[in-house]
């Protein structure tokens, strides 16, 4: 059994009041027919085939050559919209699904069952059942029509509810509008159509034909959330709450805790590992991955990021960046694109990093800019230390060597490196390379003069009063940067 399905997004959505067309609103990190798309992706090894519309171009730029297209030139209704597809699937598939791209939380089994039910309906030498329909029974109608019933129980047509009389309308019994045709019959009988008062050709129509050549019609009945459709935006609100409950329960189930679902926002795309714990506020977005055992909130957000094993981001935001085994963001912390925190990375409050990686085991306490840089293992930045990458025209590189340490407030003006093991002095504003070992404090920074130097040999390290003013006061930067650090 071959089954082609075929999505209708050609319509306006004028009740979105929107720019945006309705199919290409984002839910829970994709666009709203990405879900339906994901739903019939599954059921067939044709492409689904869309039919668009109104904005064509912004529908076709998403979703590319993943789909087939047919073009509806004229919005004459669904009925229409469906015939656009009759071309390039005639002789091609069994049967014809048929979705909207507003139905998001259908979910694909659900569409496998209402295939199933058309295929296994038909029995040898009987008629083959010309179409399967969902059905779905709840209080609130959305608009849908009414399934009206002959006294044997089997479908006898679908009253629009717009034409209901006060009888019909009390029926819960809804069609959601999702069906499963037999292709032959379909497509030897969609010309029958007629349009209706307003000019427009319903698919629900083809119901009514069917009960006329008394050909078998078979339901499926739907769980009452999955046929959810969406017209407004308040209707994108309740569907995006149910199905952030779903994606919550999926992952809890995973063995992730969720401290407080209704405040946790995780798009459908992100992954957690095992005995990660997810705190209140916390948004997880894009294609986002966490490793197992991290804590992450309260109200961080994180967006197409990977957080590795063993991490901590609290009140923090994390754009297109890494942290790696062990490392920690926050509270109040930013790792802009490019961010790559190594293990065992300590990223405190007020920190930023962009476009820059940290070597393992480095200590960034708070108030300090890390821009365009490599810095290497262990080293300690202290608070307010600021790389200056930008000189108005370009963007320039800072290299830090293993266990550098900045004295707080020290200003690295790029392009400049610093060997392994080099220090700065309190406040300085490091405009040259700086070598291995070496101290510079000053503004600019600078190493100690020769006479300094020598003077500092011959001083007795227990007689204070012995040293230069220059040494007192590099001395006192030093010291001045360590008890900041600490």
């Amino acid at each position: 059994m071959t089954v082609a399905a075929v999505i209708l997004a050609a319509g306006f959505g004028t009740r979105m009041k929107s720019r945006l067309p309705k199919s290409l609103h984002p839910l829970a990190g994709r666009p709203l027919i990405e879900w339906s798309l994901q739903a019939a992706e599954g059921l067939s090894d044709l492409p689904p085939v869309v039919v668009v519309g109104h904005a064509k171009e912004q529908v076709q730029n998403v979703l590319g050559e993943r789909v087939h297209y047919c073009l509806q030139k004229e919005l004459l209704g669904t009925g229409h919209a469906l015939m656009q597809a009759k071309e390039l699937l005639y002789q091609r598939a069994d049967h014809v699904l048929v979705l909207y791209s507003d139905m998001p939380l259908l979910r694909p089994e659900t569409l496998a069952s209402l295939t199933q039910c058309l295929a296994c309906s038909t029995q040898p030498q009987q008629k083959p059942t010309a179409l399967s329909l969902l059905t779905v029974e709840r209080e609130e109608a959305q608009g849908f029509g009414r399934i009206v019933r002959d006294k044997n129980g089997a479908v006898h047509k679908i009253v629009e509810e717009v034409d209901c009389t006060p009888e019909q309308l009390a029926v819960r019994e809804l069609n959601p509008g999702v069906y499963c045709f037999n292709a032959q019959w379909l497509w030897q009988n969609i010309s029958l159509l007629a349009p209706n008062s307003n000019g427009e050709y319903y698919l629900t129509d083809m119901v009514e034909i069917a009960v006329e050549q008394g050909q078998p019609i078979e339901t499926f009945a739907a769980a009452p959330e999955e046929t959810f459709g969406i017209n407004d935006r308040s209707q994108l609100a309740a569907a995006a709450q149910a199905l952030r409950q779903r994606i919550n329960t999926e992952h809890m189930l995973s063995g992730v805790t969720i401290v407080d679902p209704a405040s946790t926002y995780i798009d459908a795309e992100v992954t957690i590992g095992q005995d990660s714990t997810i705190y209140p506020g916390t948004h997880l977005q894009g294609r986002t991955n966490v490793g197992e055992g991290c804590r992450i909130g309260p109200n961080s957000r994180i967006v197409d990021s990977a957080i590795g094993d063993d991490c901590r981001v609290e009140y923090s935001v994390i754009e297109q960046a890494a942290m790696e085994r062990g490392s920690e963001v926050g509270p109040f912390g930013h790792l802009r694109p490019g961010a790559h925190l190594g293990e065992d990375v300590h990223m405190g409050n007020f920190g930023e990093v962009k476009n820059s990686y940290l070597g393992p085991g480095v200590k960034m306490g708070h108030f300090s800019y890390i821009g365009d840089a490599t810095v290497g293992e262990n080293v300690n930045i202290g608070a307010g230390s600021i790389t200056c990458n930008f000189d108005g025209v370009s963007k320039n590189r800072t290299i830090l060597g293993d266990e550098v340490f900045l004295g707080s407030d020290t200003l690295l003006v790029a392009p400049v490196t610093l060997g392994a093991r080099a220090r700065t002095g309190a406040g300085s504003v490091v405009t040259r390379d700086v070598d291995e070992d070496a101290l510079v404090y000053g503004v600019p920074a600078r190493r100690p003069r020769p006479a300094e130097q020598a003077d500092s040999c011959t001083a007795a390290p227990a007689q204070p009063d012995t040293e230069t003013g220059e040494e007192a006061a590099a001395g006192q930067i030093a010291s001045q940067s360590k008890k900041k650090q600490e």
